[in-house]
């Protein structure tokens, strides 16, 4: 059964501009692009800059009290307490290697609390959009998390392995042994996965806001839990490190497995 939200005006423009800036996205898609790289050697394509726009003035025209924070294109303060967060092309290096796993996220805070989120697929044709409390769906389909309590027989994602081996080595190796199924992944889809019941748990590293803030819309509006490494609900000063889990039980093991050494 949809959830009543489903037919609220709000979500239901705000799954048109997703279509719209999916649109946009898959126009660049596999195509000749120009790519930069920013100061902390992230790639940024006109694709990113371009879907942002789009999104940004959609946003804009529909919502004009609210803020918005970007990736490509800033802050911009709004007279309400509601702020769009906004990342374009979440996975940027997937994008320009042809790989179809990178998204497009769009989510809302009030009162600096995630209210809404979306997690656009343009490749793959997917759309998952959440309310923390309220449900969540995929392509207008009913979706949530697992039932996994076990972390012994969970299915577990590793996001940017690579970094978090660098950085927490001993982290690492007690992930790598963790879980019944493993994999080592990247951006916003293992998120999508947890919540529509696939994956059990994601961790995840060195993120910013407009990565991990419309993702916790979706996973905590599917059942899950989605907090920093310390168990600390996310904000906009979250310091990047993250895990989302399906269940409090498979939560709480987690916790107790990264915070054996985390500096």
């Amino acid at each position: 059964m949809k959830p009543d939200w489903a037919q609220d005006k709000l979500v239901a423009r705000v799954l048109e501009i997703a279509a719209q800036a999916g649109e946009t996205a898959r126009s660049y898609f596999r195509a000749t692009l120009g790519v930069d790289f920013k100061a902390d050697e992230s790639p940024v394509t006109i694709a990113d800059r371009n879907v942002e726009t789009l999104i940004r003035k959609a946003l804009m025209d529909s919502f004009p009290n609210d803020g918005i924070l970007g990736e490509e294109h800033g802050t911009q303060a709004g007279d309400s307490d509601a702020i769009w967060i906004i990342d374009p092309i979440d996975g940027t290096r997937s994008f320009i290697s042809g790989h179809p796993l990178f998204g497009m996220l769009i989510g809302r805070l009030k009162g600096g609390v995630p209210t809404l989120g979306v997690i656009g697929m343009p490749a793959l044709g997917e759309v998952f959009v959440g309310m923390p409390g309220h449900g969540a769906l995929l392509n207008d389909r009913p979706i949530r998390v697992s039932e996994q309590r076990d972390l012994t027989a969970a299915t577990l994602f590793i996001n940017e392995g690579e970094k978090i081996f660098a950085d927490h080595e001993g982290v690492f190796r007690r992930l790598v042994s963790a879980g019944q199924t493993r994999r080592f992944t990247y951006d916003c889809y293992p998120h999508a996965l947890l919540a529509a019941g696939h994956v059990d748990v994601v961790v995840d590293y060195d993120l910013q806001p407009y990565d991990y803030l419309p993702v916790a819309g979706v996973v905590q509006g599917a059942g899950g839990i989605m907090t920093d490494w310390q168990g600390r609900p996310l904000g906009l000063d979250s310091d990047g490190r993250v895990v989302s889990a399906a269940t409090p039980e498979l939560h709480a093991q987690v916790l107790e497995l990264l915070q054996g050494g985390t500096a």
